[in-house]
């Protein structure tokens, strides 16, 4: 890299901390103030920068709107799925992702079981919102307020004798889940069937996918299965190092 694209790039980081005048740019690049001057100005040409009225600089506003406009174009599915398929292949169970939309938590990809016993999943249709695994995932890290609202909106069927049944043992859960990093549904769906899943997050640390290992207990038992999660949310890590945009964290 050149020592001006280097330079120049150093200054954002910088003013990520908040306003900076001249003088303190210069000083934290080391360099002499028309330097700093030369390459600030490039910046604010490109919106990159904007210099305030007393005189010191902050990110500009097109910073903003590119990294906004680069997140919408960031395909979760894609940028998933090779992982999914390694984490399959390693392990041999079913492999799920999911992201929460309009109220519903929607499978977006599944790599199936080596296995032959399969489970019925299928992709675009919603989950078992208060049991799943990726759906508890995906609702511990909505806001206070607006998770307690969906809780007390939300039907509890008793699809199995471990099913959560009522609000404030969701809420419980989910509580827990948020805590420990990870998720599990431990035939709260299906008597038969187990699974843990972990949070992929974005830049800003906020989940905006699930994913998940699955399997009927005829296969492998619950404790076999969490045995996995170490796997599992390494897996979950890497994807979102790669949906983040980030070489190392």
């Amino acid at each position: 890299m050149s020592q001006t694209v280097d330079r120049a790039l150093r200054i954002l980081p910088l003013l990520a901390e908040g306003p900076a005048n001249l003088e303190q740019v210069a000083t934290r690049l080391d360099v002499h103030k028309s330097t700093a001057l030369r390459l600030l100005r490039t910046l604010h040409e490109h919106g990159l920068v904007y210099r305030q009225g007393d005189q010191r600089y902050r990110l500009g506003g097109r910073l903003f709107a590119l990294a906004q406009e680069a997140m919408e174009n960031i395909d979760i599915r894609a940028t998933a799925h090779p992982h999914l398929v390694a984490l399959n292949e390693n392990c041999g169970h079913t492999v799920h992702l999911a992201v929460h939309e309009e109220g519903e938590v929607i499978y977006v990809d599944k790599v199936d079981s080596r296995y032959p016993v399969r489970m019925y999943s299928r992709i675009g249709k919603p989950v078992a919102i208060t049991v799943a695994a990726v759906a508890k995932i995906l609702l511990a890290d909505l806001p206070g307020d607006e998770l307690r609202t969906l809780a007390r909106k939300l039907d509890y069927p008793r699809y199995t004798a471990r099913s959560i049944i009522g609000p404030e043992a969701f809420l419980a859960e989910l509580a827990k889940v948020r805590e420990q990093g990870w998720a599990t549904d431990f035939g709260g769906h299906e008597e038969s069937i187990n699974c843990v899943g972990a949070p992929i997050r974005g830049h800003d640390g906020r989940v905006v996918a699930a994913m998940s290992v699955s399997a009927p207990n005829v296969v492998v038992t619950a404790e076999e299965l969490l045995a996995l999660l170490p796997l599992v949310r390494r897996t979950a890590q890497t994807i979102s190092r790669d949906y983040a945009g980030y070489t190392s964290r």
